[in-house]
C-alpha cells in the first residue's frame, strides 16, 4: 500500500510530535542528569524504599484512574460541564485516597517489615491529595493540539522537582531527599497549572453520568495496566530486599529511558489526530503507519544501543556500586524496544472508541506475566523478573498485531515494512559499537576510562546509524516520512554553510 502525501492532519501530528519529542529530550535529559547525580550520592537501598512506597501509591491511583483526560480529548462535544465534573472528581477522589494511603502507612510498614516506610507514606499521601487539585484546563493544550503550551507546562513541572531534589540530596544524603523532593515538585506543579492555563474549574457534577459511563472500560484497563507495570516490584519487594528493588527500579529507568519514555510524546501528539481521523479508516491507517515509522526511528536504535553499551554505561554513569544493574538493563532494553513499537496500537483503539480491545490484550498479558513472575522472582530474583518482562512482550507480538490488523484492515507486511530500515541500521550500528568497544583498554575501577569509552561508543553509534539509515532510505527511493523531513533539514543546514549536497530526491 502506498502512503499518501502529508495531509493537514499528519502535519499537525508531526508538529505536535516535534514539540513533544523536544520536551521529552529535555525532560529525560534532566531526569537522566538527576538520576546520575542521585545515584552517586545515594545507595540502592534509598531508591528501593521509595520504589516500595510507590507501589502503594500506584495501587491507590487505581481508585482515581477514570482517565477523564482521555474522554475530554476524545469527545468533540466536551464543554465546561465536562471539564468541571472531571476536576471535581479528581479533587474528591484524590483527597479520599490520600487519607486512605495515610491510614495504610502502619500496616504497610509491618507487611514489608520496614519501619521507615511509615513516615515516607505519610508525606507521599499528602502529595497524592494535593495532586488532585491540578488545573484540568491544561488538558485543553493537548485537545486543541497546542503542543507548544503543553511543552512549556510539562517542562516547568520537571524543573520544579529537579530544583528541589538535587539540593536536598546534597544536604540530607538519604532517601528523604527523594521523598521531600517529590512533595515539593507536586506543590510547585499544581501551582504552575493555574499559571499556564486561564481556565478556572469549579465544583460541579453536572456531567457525572456521562463521564462515568464512558470511563468503565478505561478503569478496568488501568487496573490491568497496574498489574502489568507494578507486579514485578510488588513481588520483588516481598521476596527480596530494598536494595535489590532499588537496583531493579534504576535499571528500568535507564533501560527504558530512550525507548518507551521517548516514544511517549509521539503517542501523546498522535492521539488527538487519531481521534479526529477515526471516521476515515484510510486516513487513520496512513497516520498510524507514519507514526509507527517515526517511533521505530527512535526506539530501535536506542534499545539496541543501550544493550550493547550497558557494561560501559553503568560504571561511567551510575558508579561501581550499581554493577548488578548491567544484565538487567540489557534485558529490559530489548523489552523496551518491543513495547515501544507496540504501544501506539492502544491509541488506535481509544480513537476508535474500542477500549474493550485494550482490556482483552492487557488481560492476556497480565495473566501470562503474573504466572511467570512468581516462580521467576522466587528462584532467580530480579534477573528472573527481567526475563519475564521480555518473554511476555515477545509472546504478545502476534496478539497485538492480529488485532490492530483487523481494526485498520492492515497487512502484517505493511506494518513490518516501517521497521525494516531502522532495524537494519541499528544492527549495523550495534556491530560497529561492539567492534570499537572490543579494541578499548578499560581498567577496572578507573571511571575515567569508562567515561571516555562511553563517549566514543555513543559518537560511533550515532554516526554509523545515521549514515546507514540514510543509505537505506535512498535505496528505498526516498519515501515520505520523518526521514525525508530530517534529511531535508540537514540539507538546509549544510546549504547555509555553503555545502551543497542534495539529500532529498
Amino acid at each position: 500500500m502506498n502512503l499518501k502525501p502529508v495531509s493537514e492532519l499528519d502535519a499537525k501530528i508531526a508538529r505536535g510530535a516535534v514539540w513533544m519529542v523536544a520536551f521529552k529530550f529535555l525532560d529525560r535529559g534532566i531526569g537522566l542528569i538527576s538520576t546520575l547525580i542521585l545515584a552517586r550520592m545515594l545507595v540502592p537501598e534509598d531508591f528501593g524504599l521509595v520504589a516500595m512506597s510507590m507501589i502503594l501509591i500506584a495501587a491507590m491511583q487505581l481508585l482515581v484512574s477514570f482517565s477523564f483526560d482521555v474522554q475530554l480529548i476524545q469527545n468533540p462535544k466536551a464543554d465546561t460541564s465536562h471539564f468541571n465534573t472531571a476536576w471535581t472528581f479528581n479533587v474528591v477522589f484524590a483527597s479520599v485516597c490520600g487519607l486512605a494511603l495515610a491510614g495504610l502507612a502502619i500496616p504497610a510498614a509491618a507487611y514489608y517489615d520496614e519501619p521507615r516506610l511509615e513516615n515516607i507514606l505519610y508525606v507521599l499521601a499528602l502529595g497524592f491529595a494535593i495532586q488532585g487539585f491540578s488545573n484540568i484546563g491544561t488538558v485543553k493544550f493537548q485537545r486543541e493540539m497546542r503542543f507548544d503550551k503543553e511543552f512549556r507546562f510539562l517542562l516547568s513541572k520537571r524543573l520544579a522537582t529537579l530544583v528541589v531534589t538535587i539540593p536536598l540530596a546534597f544536604i540530607m544524603r538519604n532517601y528523604w531527599a527523594l521523598v521531600l523532593g517529590q512533595l515539593a515538585g507536586t506543590i510547585l506543579s499544581v501551582t504552575q497549572s493555574y499559571v499556564v492555563s486561564t481556565y478556572r474549574p469549579r465544583l460541579s457534577l453536572a456531567a457525572r453520568g456521562e463521564m462515568f459511563h464512558a470511563s468503565k472500560w478505561l478503569v478496568v484497563n488501568n487496573v490491568i495496566q497496574f498489574v502489568n507495570n507494578r507486579s514485578a516490584q510488588f513481588i520483588i519487594a516481598h521476596y527480596s530486599t530494598p536494595a535489590w528493588l532499588g537496583v531493579q527500579a534504576i535499571s528500568t529507568e535507564i533501560a527504558t529511558l530512550p525507548t518507551t519514555e521517548l516514544v511517549a510524546p509521539i503517542n501523546r501528539a498522535a492521539f488527538p489526530g487519531y481521534a479526529r481521523a477515526a471516521h476515515d479508516l484510510e486516513l487513520l491507517r496512513d497516520s498510524f503507519l507514519k507514526v509507527i515509522s517515526s517511533i521505530a526511528l527512535f526506539s530501535i536504535p536506542a534499545g539496541i544501543g543501550i544493550c550493547v553499551i550497558a557494561d560501559v554505561l553503568v560504571p561511567a554513569a551510575l558508579g561501581w556500586k550499581w554493577l548488578a544493574a548491567i544484565p538487567l538493563i540489557q534485558i529490559l532494553a530489548m523489552h523496551g524496544v518491543i513495547k515501544a513499537v507496540q504501544t501506539n496500537i492502544t491509541y488506535v483503539y481509544l480513537a476508535l472508541n474500542r477500549p474493550r480491545l485494550i482490556t482483552i490484550v492487557s488481560t492476556v498479558q497480565a495473566v501470562i506475566m503474573v504466572a511467570l513472575l512468581v516462580p521467576a522472582v522466587k528462584y532467580y530474583g530480579v534477573i528472573g523478573a527481567s526475563w519475564t518482562y521480555l518473554a511476555t512482550a515477545i509472546v504478545m507480538i502476534p496478539v497485538n498485531q492480529s488485532m490492530v490488523a483487523r481494526c485498520l484492515d492492515l497487512g502484517w507486511t505493511t506494518f513490518c515494512r516501517q521497521l525494516v530500515r531502522p532495524l537494519l541500521a541499528s544492527l549495523v550500528m550495534g556491530g560497529a559499537v561492539l567492534a570499537v568497544k572490543s579494541q578499548l583498554q578499560l581498567r577496572h575501577g578507573v571511571t575515567l576510562d569508562y567515561i571516555v569509552a562511553l563517549a566514543v561508543c555513543l559518537t560511533m553509534g550515532t554516526l554509523v546509524y545515521a549514515l546507514t539509515l540514510y543509505l537505506l532510505w535512498r535505496l528505498a527511493k526516498s519515501p515520505h516520512g520523518l526521514e525525508r523531513y530530517s534529511f531535508g533539514r540537514v540539507e538546509q543546514v549544510l546549504g547555509k554553510v555553503g555545502i551543497r549536497i542534495r539529500l532529498v530526491g
